[in-house]
């Protein structure tokens, strides 16, 4: 486990994307990697006028809230599966103060959004940084012992939670909205 995630476990805060954010037990701690999604999201939206997206497997959070704070017309709906990723979403999203745009709830993917998707309409994009390491391989990584294994679990290949975002959430996008992922080594293709 490197250092950087050390220590922001022992303090209880970390950095993403220049905000400072609460992490917590249970739930994966922001890694840098992931800015370059958050970096994406916010080039790729910056055109779109009052961007409506949801952000699954949310986390902390921190994908959100980084879309939130450089895109002040975007409309955020984030959701995870873990209840203790979806209370400090909540948390950081109010801290941050961001609740009048983003709204977190706890669920499985999709399914406790769908009510208010309806209302809602066509979505501008889906972000998803979801679990990405094979099942197989996740048993070999003691480095990640401290965070939950559902962060990291992605199933038989690495691409279970990946398959079902495609399969659920392509419907639920406008015609020229873009779902944006994080994915692992080797699983571009």
């Amino acid at each position: 486990m490197s250092e950087d995630i050390l220590e922001a476990q022992r303090r209880g805060r970390t950095r993403f994307l220049g905000l400072d954010l609460e992490v917590a037990p249970g739930v994966l701690v922001p890694r840098e990697e992931t800015e370059l999604l958050a970096r994406t999201v916010i080039a790729r939206l910056s055109t779109v006028a009052r961007p409506v997206l949801v952000d699954v497997c949310c986390g902390s959070g921190n994908l959100a809230c980084a879309i939130a704070s450089n895109l002040p017309e975007a409309r955020i709906w984030a959701a995870d599966l873990l209840p203790a990723a979806e209370a400090l979403a909540r948390r950081n999203v109010a801290s941050l103060g961001l609740s009048d745009r983003v709204q977190v709830f706890a669920g499985d993917l999709f399914a406790p959004l769908l009510p208010i998707l309806a209302e809602v309409g066509p979505l501008d994009a889906i972000v998803c940084n979801p679990p990405y390491i094979s099942s197989g391989k996740l048993a070999e990584r003691t480095d990640l012992a401290t965070e939950p294994a559902e962060a990291f679990d992605g199933g038989p290949y690495g691409l279970t939670i990946h398959q079902r975002v495609i399969r659920e959430g392509l419907p639920l996008l406008r015609p020229e909205g873009r779902l944006f992922f994080e994915f692992g080594a080797g699983q571009a293709r």
